[in-house]
């Protein structure tokens, strides 16, 4: 609550404390960009760097993640299927070397 109750005093006192560095502020700040332009740009350059090395790895990683979902994918659809396609084919089997000749077999 006392908080609460001080805030007008804090408002006031960073305002005026800013009104007055204000002036420091502006004349200090093309010396501020003149120290800080050559490490943004140095930093710039390694982030591209480490961009233009990395980006291949992290496609061949992406490409080999999406091939093994895939698998996943259709080993988790016909792995259940196995036991059916096995019966459909000893049926066809049986039911080819059962069937007589024809001799026009369309």
């Amino acid at each position: 609550m006392l908080w609460l109750l001080l805030l007008p005093f804090r408002l006031l006192f960073g305002v005026v404390a800013g009104l007055i560095a204000l002036p420091f502020v502006i004349l200090l700040l093309p010396l501020a960009l003149v120290v800080w332009l050559p490490f943004a740009l140095l930093r710039l350059a390694f982030r591209l760097v480490f961009l233009v090395v990395m980006l291949p790895v992290m496609i061949i990683a992406a490409v080999v993640g999406v091939l093994a979902v895939g698998a996943a994918l259709v080993g988790a659809v016909l792995v259940p299927l196995l036991p059916l396609l096995i019966l459909g084919g000893l049926g066809w089997l049986v039911w080819r070397s059962t069937a007589r000749a024809r001799p026009f077999a369309v």
